[in-house]
């Protein structure tokens, strides 16, 4: 029998098999159609319509959706601008291995070779910010084409795909049956040949190191680590988004992060190391140009898709397989008596003394601001391990990079790929949605916060309990220290003051002011009992951030 609807209802019934929970985007006349049909669904487990106040945004959430779960998060847009707005956040997550699906509304198919209103070529612009971008023709290959989207944003590095959806075609008669859920690939297994290949290389080694990239903070990459660790301790350094790959049970093998300025533990662990054991790896977190300047001895590479090789990085082992099936054979593999030399150990204990301290040092600040040390220190000690803290672009997200800890994976979040503005509040939203029982924390400088701070209506509309820090020092601060230390002045990075007590205040939410520690705790206390979101505006002090470019290499500088 014929299964006559519409295509956005085949569209809508594709969602539902690949379980889609939840669709965010702006309504425009070329994508009505489906917004319609979301909203007045009769399928109880329909995703929910979301809308927001950007296109951009609404893209960011979905990322941030798909960072969250490692499932693509879905964005509806309409056509022209709506869809022109997605280019930033769409590319932000195909750089940053985010899944991401965009269905962008099109003017029909007999206006598209014309210049009409809000006619542009959205799949040819989305070619360069996506993994695939395709341009639907019939209605019946809609299913077919969403189901084709999901797979390909979750396959190899995930990240963004998009749909070009002519209006005619959302509206038109769809006959043909929906794709059902995708099955799970089978994971290939590493040989017997390459694990002792691996455990080879580690007993020559004087001092090993692994690197813990963004594709080793799944879940289950986490926990094979963690069981290769609990049967011998090595040195783990995280890159931004590897952040929280170690547990707290683990704490003596970490070493710090790596991803932006080469002067930390890590940089220096990562140089004087002769075995770098790379685990889901990507150059785009930090090159291996400003970590293997050096050129180490010997990198093995282990992931799910083949390295990006360059003059700085030629990995002497590529092992191209299931990064959590690797690790657990590898750990199976390794003979009991293995254990690190004593130079090792000795190497070790002598560099973590050196760097012992950075986060408790004394700090002073102007009156009336904090000290970015004494916003960090007190943040620290208001979380949990289920906290999320969703970061922003700036002077903060550096401090935050090198001082925080997190002992979960994908519970801090970084945009350290592009490095794009406006990510935090739109992250945030998303892990709200994802972890409702759990605190959100928000953290944006007062220049990346107003990128996206409009989405503070559709958390108080939506009434999630986000936390949401601005530390604010009236300058797009990141560009100017950098400015500084390269031309010893700054340019084009001053603006004018906000009030973001009233800020919140006007749309509803609350605000809050600290300029001490005592008075930032009290706030966080004050913040988490709130029915909605919270802003805390925090004049901060950054007149030590020529601490953060201490020791930096020139050509880290450019």
């Amino acid at each position: 029998m014929a299964n006559k609807k519409r295509g956005s209802q085949a569209l809508i019934q594709s969602m539902i098999n690949q379980q889609v929970q939840y669709v965010f985007g702006i309504p425009g006349a070329k994508v009505d159609q489906l917004f319609e049909d979301l909203q007045y669904s009769d399928q109880p487990n329909a995703p929910k319509l979301i809308v927001t106040r950007h296109e951009q945004n609404a893209a960011f959430i979905a990322a941030g959706i798909g960072r969250l779960t490692g499932k693509p998060g879905v964005v509806a847009t309409t056509s022209g601008p709506g869809v022109s707005n997605l280019v930033t956040a769409l590319m932000t997550a195909t750089a940053e291995g985010d899944p991401v699906v965009a269905l962008g509304g099109q003017v029909p198919r007999d206006d598209l070779a014309r210049y009409t209103h809000q006619s542009i070529p959205s799949k040819e612009l989305m070619s360069v910010a996506s993994k695939s971008s395709v341009e639907v023709q019939d209605s019946n290959n809609l299913s077919e084409a969403f189901t084709n989207a999901y797979s390909t944003a979750i396959s190899g590095k995930p990240g963004a795909s998009f749909l070009s959806l002519p209006a005619d075609v959302l509206s038109g008669e769809v006959t043909r049956l929906e794709m059902q859920q995708l099955k799970e690939p089978e994971q290939t297994q590493t040989s017997a040949k390459t694990l002792n290949q691996i455990i080879d290389l580690l007993k020559k080694a004087k001092l090993p190191v692994i690197l813990a990239g963004m594709r080793a903070s799944s879940p289950a990459v986490t926990e094979a680590l963690h069981q290769l660790l609990a049967k011998v301790s090595l040195p783990v350094v995280e890159t931004y988004q590897g952040a929280g790959a170690i547990s707290h049970e683990f704490e003596a093998d970490y070493f710090g992060r790596v991803g932006l300025f080469r002067n930390q533990i890590g940089d220096t662990l990562l140089k004087q190391s002769d075995l770098v054991i790379a685990i889901g790896y990507d150059p785009v977190e930090y090159e291996a140009r400003n970590w293997n300047v050096e050129h180490n001895d010997q990198i093995i590479n282990i992931d799910t898709v083949a390295p990006e090789l360059t003059v700085d990085y030629q990995p002497d082992m590529v092992i191209e397989s299931d990064i959590a099936g690797t690790l657990s054979a590898l750990t199976d593999a390794l003979p009991a008596s293995y254990h690190l030399p004593k130079t090792a150990v000795d190497q070790l204990a002598k560099l973590r003394s050196e760097f012992d301290g950075q986060s408790t040092t004394a700090t002073t600040a102007k009156p009336g601001t904090m000290h970015p040390l004494d916003i960090v220190n007190t943040l620290q000690e208001k979380v949990d391990d289920e906290t999320t803290v969703t970061v922003d672009i700036g002077s903060h997200y550096i401090w935050m990079a090198r001082h925080f800890r997190i002992y979960r994976p994908r519970h801090l979040l970084f945009s350290n790929g592009m490095q794009t503005l406006g990510v935090s509040l739109p992250w945030a939203i998303a892990a709200k949605l994802v972890r409702p029982a759990e605190k959100v924390i928000s953290v944006s400088g007062d220049g990346g916060f107003l990128f996206s701070g409009q989405e503070l209506e559709t958390a108080v509309r939506l009434k999630l309990n986000i936390v949401q820090l601005i530390w604010n020092d009236g300058y797009y601060d990141m560009v100017k220290f950098q400015e500084e230390a390269k031309y010893g002045k700054n340019a084009g990075v001053k603006f004018g003051p906000v009030d973001y007590v009233k800020y919140a205040e006007s749309f509803g939410a609350k605000g809050l002011r600290a300029t001490n520690s005592e008075e930032l705790a009290n706030a966080l206390d004050q913040a988490q009992q709130a029915d909605g979101p919270v802003i805390i505006d925090i004049p901060v002090d950054y007149s030590d951030n020529i601490e953060l470019k201490s020791a930096l290499l020139p050509d880290i500088l450019n």
